[in-house]
């Protein structure tokens, strides 16, 4: 496997952050000159990671590196903390991540990887908290990614939201709720956000404009197995959307789900397995 790990000091998070990279192997029938000056550009996987995790976690908890080199494709994992890979102005120097990913993260690597910048060769993915930046992402930046994968996380509609909001009274999550509404500086600026991807879907969705979609969810994750399918309906009857969604029984948040999941999503992104081995 090729894999680089390392460290650089951030400009938007005001720190050093580390920042985890697989590329393409290099197959033994190639000398190593002829493979490593090819000047090929490879496509970008961006893989996000969830709550409490960081750049490792993907490698730790599934085969990623696996499928990634029979599919020679770069895959980019950052840290991103708890931020929601949202923007934080008021913590400590300020810790843009939002910024941070769009604006430093894909430059470095475009420039510094044998990685291609087109649209139709970067996809994004991710999951849980990295599957709602996912969804923000490719929705807000839709002329960066040619298709999207959201693993246990979906659009949520704020338009009856309240202090009685389910998603307000679910301990953990009401509190980082709570905080990205004060963060945005109130209500009203939070839902005019790019944060509210239920509303940039429901205005772009007649556009052409949105990359290809996908949802995975556990058939076991209750509250947010009821969003998602809220969302599938609202997206196919009302907006006329052709979404691409994984579900699997047995299955709640946990990553034995999510190695199965982002298999299917690297098929739908339509990064098939190259047959050419290594060996």
């Amino acid at each position: 496997m090729a894999l680089m790990q390392f460290f650089f000091e951030s400009r938007y998070l005001q720190g050093n952050t580390l920042v985890d990279v697989i590329l393409p192997d290099l197959p033994r029938r190639l000398e190593p000159k002829e493979f490593y000056r090819n000047n090929v550009k490879y496509p970008v996987l961006w893989l996000l990671h969830g709550s409490y995790g960081d750049a490792t976690d993907w490698q730790r908890r599934t085969n990623i590196e696996l499928y990634a080199t029979d599919r020679n494709v770069i895959v980019v994992m950052p840290s991103a903390l708890n931020s929601n890979y949202s923007n934080w102005s008021n913590y400590m120097n300020g810790y843009h991540c939002y910024d941070y990913i769009t604006e430093e993260l894909m430059p470095l690597v475009y420039g510094w990887f044998p990685a291609s910048e087109k649209r139709e060769d970067n996809f994004i993915a991710g999951l849980s908290m990295g599957g709602r930046a996912t969804i923000k992402f490719a929705v807000n930046y839709p002329e960066k990614f040619g298709a999207m994968a959201a693993l246990s996380a979906t659009p949520t509609d704020w338009s009856e939201m309240g202090p009685d909001h389910p998603n307000m009274t679910l301990n953990t999550n009401a509190f980082r709720l709570k905080n990205s509404i004060t963060n945005a500086g109130g209500l009203e600026n939070y839902l005019n956000s790019e944060e509210n991807t239920w509303r940039i879907i429901n205005e772009k969705a007649s556009t052409g404009e949105l990359p290809r979609l996908m949802f995975a969810c556990g058939l076991d994750e209750g509250m947010l197995l009821d969003n998602m399918l809220k969302f599938k309906k609202h997206a196919e009857e009302d907006l006329g959307l052709d979404i691409h969604y994984f579900f699997l029984p047995g299955y709640h948040h946990e990553w034995r789900f999510w190695d199965k999941a982002i298999q299917e999503a690297l098929d739908f992104f339509g990064l098939k397995p190259t047959g050419d081995s290594i060996f």
